[in-house]
């Protein structure tokens, strides 16, 4: 199981946001943005940050860094260990069952990632077997189209992606190919764009807190 920072509702949790935060990140990443979603402190989520496990990159010269799958290549074709991918993609999915097993409906789970982890939770969400709150992927790509089972469960799973217009390390072309093949495979996708880099904006946090608040079911 992955090692994770949980941050615990005031009250009973009934929803759970799984995020997973970048290449050479942790799970402390978003942990810090969690005051400016303004969420209520009597809102029913608990928020569960996953540290990935630490792995030779090879763009970044083989250093050993927090990362959810090996990168050989960067640009639109983006290389990379698929393997790696999978395996991380399934250790995500112990997460979810695991929030199962402590009383959260899988429809109260949302799937957060950004770039790397947005990658894994592409995979994630869209095989997971049982229909789940939202998919949220932040600059990311979805390096696995071609090779996903899709889950029937999820085929009307509510899916946003947001993406810098100047995002220099997973170009928007990539992600806007992410959307035209979720389209092409019968989802209906939101695809939203910011005046930003491969990052997170003000503006993009208001926007997430509206997509979990409305995905969830909360009051913010």
């Amino acid at each position: 199981m992955l090692q994770c920072v949980e941050i615990e509702p005031q009250v009973t949790a009934t929803a759970v946001v799984i995020w997973l935060h970048g290449l050479g990140s942790n799970g402390h990443d978003f942990e810090a943005l969690l005051p400016e979603l303004k969420l209520l402190a009597d809102a029913p989520v608990r928020f569960v940050f996953p540290h990935s496990p630490s792995i030779s990159v090879t763009v970044n010269g083989g250093v050993v860094m927090p990362a959810w799958y090996d990168i050989f290549e960067m640009g639109v074709d983006h290389k990379l260990n698929t393997e790696q991918l999978l395996k991380s993609a399934n250790q995500v999915t112990a997460l979810i069952r695991r929030e199962m097993a402590r009383g959260i409906y899988a429809d109260r789970i949302a799937l957060v990632g950004f770039s790397q982890g947005g990658a894994v939770a592409y995979q994630a969400a869209l095989s997971f077997p049982h229909a789940l709150a939202s998919l949220l992927v932040l600059s990311t790509y979805f390096p696995t189209f071609n090779s996903i089972k899709y889950a029937s469960a999820n085929r009307a799973i509510p899916i946003q992606i947001m993406h810098g217009n100047y995002d220099a390390v997973v170009l928007p072309v990539m992600g806007e190919a992410a959307r035209d093949n979720l389209i092409a495979a019968g989802f209906t996708p939101i695809w939203s764009t910011y005046q930003m880099g491969h990052q997170i904006c003000q503006s993009q946090i208001k926007d997430i807190a509206i997509w979990l608040t409305t995905s969830l079911a909360i009051v913010s």
